[in-house]
């Protein structure tokens, strides 16, 4: 059995110093063989920087999916074809740096993973996921069943048809970009296991962990407005997964959420 930690998007300092601060630790307390984190986020709220995906790498972390921010900074755009470990969305088109896929190996075997970006209310719009997905999917199965799809997208209409239409084929389809945990895990009839949105790793104290004075004030007077990331309380959301190594079946999903400082530390 293969036991895969996922974490939702990470959100500026506060989330990616949690992540960094708890990880090590919840691999050893939950003997994690794989951690998969959204950091596209992790910037001042807005992309990702190569130190930053350094230290999330050098914390435990196997693989970092990203979507619709991952070019905010700059310098991401020469960097990403030197780190394979950092995924940019599949569905971009042909010619874009980086990879939206990744075969890696671990003591149990090897685990794939595919990061997608969902069209329905998405900016940039990129190419059809799902005719890409197959092909991906197709050939990722031919080195291993074990396949884990991060889909960054904004309806839950259209990442739940995405986890249908791979059910059978991947182990989990989990969903991020909204910041907000859904409670929808389940394991689908052919062995995937889903959940719509696995939250943010940030300041819950928040709007999507932003400071929440500037976003209500931007809703009523609709000028336009800094959105800084917020201070205080950080807590870790996601999903773990159990996944049987030979079939690539999900055995259990069960959603996450852990304080973002270390036992006996206080989490403001």
């Amino acid at each position: 059995m293969l036991t895969i930690l996922f974490l939702g998007d990470v959100v500026g300092e506060p989330g990616r110093s949690a992540v960094i601060a708890r990880l090590p630790e919840l691999k050893r307390a939950w003997a994690l063989d794989f951690a998969i984190v959204n950091g596209e986020n992790a910037a001042a709220g807005r992309g990702i920087t190569p130190r930053i995906t350094i230290d999330l790498l050098r914390a435990g972390v196997a693989v970092i999916t990203t979507g619709d921010h991952i070019w905010d900074q700059k310098e991401i755009a020469p960097f990403i074809d030197t780190e394979p470990r950092l995924l940019r969305p599949l569905n971009y088109p042909a010619g874009a740096p980086g990879a939206g896929t990744i075969v890696l190996e671990t003591p149990k075997g090897k685990v794939g993973v595919i990061n997608v970006q969902a069209r329905t209310f998405m900016q940039p719009i990129l190419e059809n996921p799902f005719p890409l997905l197959d092909a991906a999917v197709e050939k990722m199965r031919a080195e291993t069943p074990v396949i884990v799809v991060d889909a960054h997208g904004e309806t839950t209409s259209e990442k739940i048809a995405l986890g249908r239409y791979l059910d059978g084929r991947v182990s989990a389809v989990l969903g991020t970009h909204t910041h907000v945990q859904t409670a929808d895990e389940q394991i689908f009839p052919g062995g995937t296991a889903f959940l719509c949105d696995a939250g943010m790793c940030g300041p819950i104290h928040s709007v999507l962990g932003r400071a929440i004075e500037p976003i209500v004030t931007r809703f009523i007077s609709n000028l336009p407005a800094a959105f800084p990331v917020a201070q205080g309380e950080v807590r870790l959301r996601g999903a773990l997964i159990e996944v049987d190594e030979t079939t690539g079946r999900a055995l259990s999903i069960r959603r996450i959420d852990e304080a973002g400082a270390p036992p006996g530390q206080p989490t403001e």
